[in-house]
């Protein structure tokens, strides 16, 4: 079944919408809990932590939950609808925290953010996995999957360049209430845009659905020495990535100041995603073009983001943190190189599979790629927990609640916050690309070789 334009701009859609609820959670509920409700730094990243870990131990139970669904609907639609409404209704409350304080707001909040982990993996699991069930030809599953990921980066970057100006707009100076009804819009657009893949994303029974099992994934990466390297390079780097998107919004509004900081956060945040794009579809190519081997580039470009790094560490430490133009120097070229490593990282892991299988005799493949959405998600909860526990102890001061006033916070205080957000990349760029130098031996004609020796295998039976 060939898919139409329609449903492949429906499939697209729905990537918009869901990855806008995630951009908004993963950037900016550290923010609202700690600086807004003032709930204790270490606190919000160590909840942070385990409630990610768990959704990322939860997927492949989802997964086996999907996979045994059979309905009128078909097996995907059905979750991707529930957990849908139930993710934005829960998406609304993690942003209008009742006016409580204390215990009850730390119990509130475990329990909503818990809760929104466990409905955003309702439907995402299946959101993905439907490809296989929309279409039976190879090229559109290619074509349908590279729809997804560049919508799902069109919906981050919608929340990147918009989010906090809202937030401003329509809260009137009260950030609390700027975010909560930036939620309830957020909420409304996932729900539509879901609803439009529903509608156009006809499924087709195609039998049983593999899954892997926690066990089985890990099970089949500590077996393969080179999805293991792979996979600890993906939480490196991704842990670094993190790092910075979630100490920048604290150096912008109380380090770089101003009245317009929003917008100043917004315009920094906007060029660093474009040059992330650019690294992706644009940079990368032109570097293969020109016959670079894949390990070569990785090895180039996480040197140019540690190097990147190092510059904006400069710029802090000489009095150059106020000039706009001056940080999206390096900046861009931090959010460039992230962009290439993830594609690097991606075809890495592709290449281990061939090895796994040659290694071992089974091709572990969905296996292998379920550990992907997996350490992505422990990474993301290591490093808002090191962010939680930084904050905690440079002893950053949130905002007075009633006015929304910008407290100044102490010379030390803003000394550590700038060495945070620069020294703690470096040094996860740094062991990555030290582990990946010592361990990694996928290289390019290595890959090719044992692609053809595969093959003939293949032929041979």
């Amino acid at each position: 079944m060939k898919l139409s334009l329609g449903r492949k701009i429906a499939f697209g859609i729905g990537a918009v919408g869901k990855d806008m609820v995630y951009a908004l959670s993963s950037s900016y509920v550290l923010f609202y809990y700690q600086d807004i409700l003032h709930l204790d730094p270490a606190f919000v990243g160590l909840i942070l932590m385990i409630a990610r870990v768990f959704d990322a131990l939860n997927d492949p139970f989802m997964g086996v939950l999907v996979a045994k669904t059979k309905t009128r609907w078909g097996k995907f639609r059905p979750w991707l609808f529930s957990g849908t409404v139930l993710n934005a209704l829960v998406l609304y409350a993690l942003f209008a925290a009742p006016a409580v304080e204390g215990a009850a707001l730390m119990v509130y909040f475990t329990a909503v953010y818990i809760l929104w982990g466990v409905t955003y993996t309702m439907m995402d699991i299946p959101y993905w996995s439907m490809i296989p069930a929309v279409t039976d030809t190879p090229a559109d599953r290619e074509n349908l999957s590279v729809i997804g990921r560049t919508c799902a980066g069109v919906g981050s970057a919608l929340i990147a360049m918009g989010a906090l100006l809202l937030v401003g707009i329509l809260g009137g100076g009260n950030d609390r209430e700027g975010f909560r009804w930036v939620a309830l819009i957020v909420s409304v657009i996932f729900v539509i845009t879901e609803i439009i893949c529903c509608l156009f994303m006809k499924e087709e029974d195609r039998g049983e659905m593999k899954t892997a099992s926690v066990k089985e994934m890990f099970q089949a990466l500590f077996a393969n020495d080179q999805a293991l390297v792979v996979v600890l390079t993906i939480v490196l780097i991704n842990m670094s990535l993190y790092l910075t998107s979630n100490f920048i919004i604290y150096f912008f509004k109380y380090d770089f100041g101003g009245a317009g900081w929003k917008g100043d956060y917004t315009l920094f945040s906007t060029v660093g995603g474009a040059f992330q794009i650019l690294g992706m579809m644009v940079v990368y190519p032109l570097l293969r073009g020109r016959r670079l081997s894949n390990e070569r580039i990785f090895k180039v470009t996480a040197s140019v983001a540690i190097a990147s790094y190092l510059v904006l560490l400069v710029i802090c430490l000489t009095g150059y943190t106020h000039n706009l133009v001056v940080l999206c120097i390096p900046g861009a070229f931090v959010f460039m190189a992230n962009g290439i490593l993830s594609v690097l990282t991606t075809v890495f892991l592709s290449g281990s599979v061939d090895y796994g299988e040659l290694k071992s005799g089974r091709r572990e493949e969905s296996v292998i790629f379920s550990m992907q959405t997996f350490v992505v998600k422990a990474a993301s909860g290591l490093a808002v927990f090191l962010t939680g526990i930084g904050l905690s102890m440079i002893g950053l001061v949130g905002d007075t609640e009633e006015t929304g006033e910008i407290i100044a916070q102490s010379a030390q205080t803003l000394t550590g916050l700038r060495l945070l957000m620069t020294i703690l990349p470096i040094i996860g760029l740094a062991t990555a690309l030290i582990f990946f130098i010592k361990r990694f031996k996928l290289t390019d004609s290595y890959a090719e070789e044992i692609s053809r020796l595969l093959h003939m295998d293949t032929h041979r039976d």
